[in-house]
């Protein structure tokens, strides 16, 4: 009955930012419940659907980054573009996701891809939206089942997904090169954040991008850096003490965050609205788009 009763509580709450594994067992089987499974490798684009198919909660069904989170990369987009808010509407229709959906996604990989997902439907005005903290690994350390092969087609509840006004803000490379350089800085000026690791960001290694470096007069919060050892995110208060410190007196809504392709970036959004700081803007082309035209500066070290 004790469970019975925790479920009933559970099944009126909306997890708007991360969901522990214990409560979604609970609410697995609930209606309107969407469970998305966001896992992907950037070096093997296919090991995140492969890995769907061996093992998944029960119920969730797969949205795959370069396709359903992602438009198609153009000469001057970084590698990940952001789709329309009508293309992305359809795909969320694809995999059952509604209006009126409650949406959880989860991934392998530290929330990263998991927290795409959560950042883009805050996008399109849909904040019924939580990230599984720890992951696949904390469903499993709960002794959480799982289901394999193709689910079957997504039934909508209450029809498509309609766009709505956007509930999270984003910045162009036009706009932030026009805020970062213009002749009579704004003021106060804007804080850039860059989430990749710190080799990547002082240019010392470079996995991916054509050029290595960052934006000048960006700083680094490593989204790592928001996690524990378990790899969920670390307390609410921790996190916004260490926001605090990085923000250095700047309003958090005169943040701009960006990453190597607009996808980790969203991890540190996440974690800015877990410990209570809103407003901050996406940069969603980030360095992979800032480096498409050799002109724009570079800074290393």
């Amino acid at each position: 009955m004790r469970f019975a009763g925790h479920r009933a509580k559970l099944r009126f709450m909306v997890f708007r930012t991360l969901i522990d594994a214990g409560s979604l067992q609970a609410l697995l089987g609930t209606p309107q419940l969407a469970l998305i499974d966001c896992r992907f490798d950037l070096m093997q684009p296919a090991a995140g659907r492969q890995a769907f198919l061996e093992a998944h909660i029960p119920g969730a069904r797969y949205a795959d980054l370069n396709r359903d989170l992602s438009a198609r990369v153009r000469a001057h987009t970084g590698r990940h573009p952001l789709p329309t808010p009508e293309a992305f509407a359809a795909a969320l229709s694809r995999l059952g996701i509604g209006n009126d959906s409650k949406v959880i996604a989860y991934d392998d990989a530290n929330g990263s891809f998991a927290a795409r997902l959560w950042w883009m439907l805050r996008w399109v005005g849909h904040d019924a939206v939580a990230v599984l903290d720890g992951g696949f690994q904390a469903w499993l350390q709960r002794g959480g089942s799982v289901q394999s092969g193709e689910p079957a087609p997504a039934a909508v509840d209450g029809g498509r997904f309609t766009p709505r006004s956007a509930g999270a803000a984003l910045i162009t490379t036009a706009a932030l090169e026009r805020t970062l350089f213009a002749p009579a800085p704004r003021t106060p000026k804007p804080l850039l954040v860059d989430a990749r690791a710190p080799q990547r960001f002082a240019g010392l290694v470079e996995p991916i991008d054509s050029v290595a470096g960052h934006i000048p007069g960006a700083v680094n919060h490593p989204f790592a850096a928001n996690l524990a050892a378990d790899n969920r995110f670390l307390p609410a208060a921790q996190l916004k003490l260490q926001w605090l410190h990085r923000l250095g007196g700047t309003a958090p809504e005169n943040l701009i965050v960006m990453c190597g392709s607009g996808v980790t970036a969203c991890h540190n959004l996440l974690s800015l609205e877990v410990a209570g700081l809103f407003g901050a803007k996406l940069y969603a082309g980030s360095w992979s788009e800032w480096i498409r035209d050799p002109r724009r500066p570079v800074a290393r070290g």
